[in-house]
């Protein structure tokens, strides 16, 4: 599939609409803004996460071979 092909003919279509509605929801998806899985965080979760970065830096973790030794 060629993507400037594909936009070209895309945008063929659009000329070709007189309706609002249908033109205001393509717009609408064309538009959605794109959400931060961050932000889908609870408060805790984010808490977690900044307390795991503090021990990482502090070296007071086990790496994944260490953990997978124990399991082998």
């Amino acid at each position: 599939m060629d993507i400037q092909l594909e936009k070209l003919e895309l945008i063929k279509i659009l000329t070709e609409i007189d309706n609002p509605k249908i033109i205001k929801s393509i717009k609408k998806i064309l538009t959605k803004e794109k959400k931060d899985w961050w932000d889908d965080l609870t408060d805790a979760q984010k808490e977690d996460i900044a307390q795991s970065e503090l021990e990482f830096e502090k070296g007071e973790f086990t790496s994944f071979e260490d953990v997978m030794k124990k399991y082998r």
